[in-house]
């Protein structure tokens, strides 16, 4: 059974001008209720989304929405289960640690215009307010032609756009869950006093590129841990990659970057972060993580399974 990128939710498509992540705590007060609020979510959730975009066609809206593994165990006891979902654990390095802060459903919503995410999230949340509490919300935007907050371009790893939903899409290796994907939501607040205050040569060292051409730094001029080199999986001998949407936001004083990275396997960031965080990527000596959690973003047939209760 081939991916059909139609039955999927948008995990490899534009990170969008105005984004919101959400991710949000079930109040486990009772279940059959909650199961009944997500049930209505998921059922209204394309109406809202196609309503939008015939509202606003140049808006390129865009929106993902998953399930934690607790969350999955609570809401859907006697269901299949995706293959690699599992509840993220904290991964400890020598110098730097990647906190697990949990979560049960998330959103990543984005389009041209601010409006939009606005309106689509308060209609999302019009379904499952009442089941639900706020454990984060994000609000990012692209800055510039799409550079990182630290002024690199970012996504420049990312496979071709014709190559992505390959790449973040669930194939037939798990077919109940087939043009599915496994999402990593990864909140980072940036030193940038610290970060400005380097040359521009150090910073092109410890990310690996050059930071107005982002042309590939040679080897023997990249910094041994630097972000493009640690943050790899060349498992078995061969790269392989995931699609990330990273997204700067500031907030209060507050600067950083959103990372998430959506993928076909779970195993792949999984390894990509541990790499990371063991090695003292040299980009974490100006970046504090302060948010982990994996999210299975389900294809829009098990959205409708859900909705059906036919899981």
């Amino acid at each position: 059974m081939p991916i059909d990128v139609r039955d999927a939710q948008a995990v490899y498509k534009d990170a969008g001008e105005s984004v919101i992540f959400q991710t949000l705590l079930l109040k486990r007060e009772d279940q059959v209720q909650e199961l009944a609020a997500v049930q209505d979510l998921a059922a209204n959730m394309q109406s809202v989304i196609n309503s939008m975009n015939v509202r606003y066609p140049d808006g390129r809206l865009s929106v993902t929405f998953g399930f934690s593994a607790p969350a999955w165990t609570y809401l859907f006891p006697e269901a299949p289960r995706p293959q690699e979902l599992e509840e993220f654990t904290t991964i400890e390095g020598p110098k730097y640690t990647a906190p697990a802060t949990g979560g049960d459903l998330f959103f990543h919503v984005r389009a041209h215009n601010e409006a939009i995410t606005y309106e689509v999230m308060d209609q999302f949340s019009s379904f499952i307010q009442a089941a639900t509490t706020v454990l984060d919300e994000t609000h990012g935007f692209r800055y510039f032609e799409g550079r990182a907050i630290i002024g690199f371009v970012d996504g420049t790893e990312n496979p071709a756009a014709v190559e992505g939903a390959d790449y973040a899409l669930i194939g037939d290796e798990d077919p109940k869950f087939i043009n599915g994907s496994y999402a990593f939501a990864q909140k980072y607040i940036h030193n940038m006093e610290a970060w400005k205050a380097l040359k521009t040569e150090e910073q092109e060292k410890a990310i690996g590129r050059r930071k107005y051409s982002d042309l590939e730094l040679a080897d023997d001029e990249k910094a041994e841990n630097a972000h493009n080199v640690v943050a790899q999986d060349n498992e078995n001998g061969v790269e392989h990659k995931i699609v990330r949407m990273n997204v700067p936001y500031s907030d209060q004083g507050v600067t950083g970057t959103y990372f998430i990275g959506y993928a076909r396997e779970w195993a792949i960031t999984k390894r990509m972060l541990t790499s990371m965080f063991t090695k003292s990527d040299r980009l974490l000596d100006f970046s504090t993580p302060i948010t982990g959690a994996l999210f299975f973003i389900p294809s829009k047939t098990v959205l409708d399974q859900i909705a059906e209760d036919a899981l």
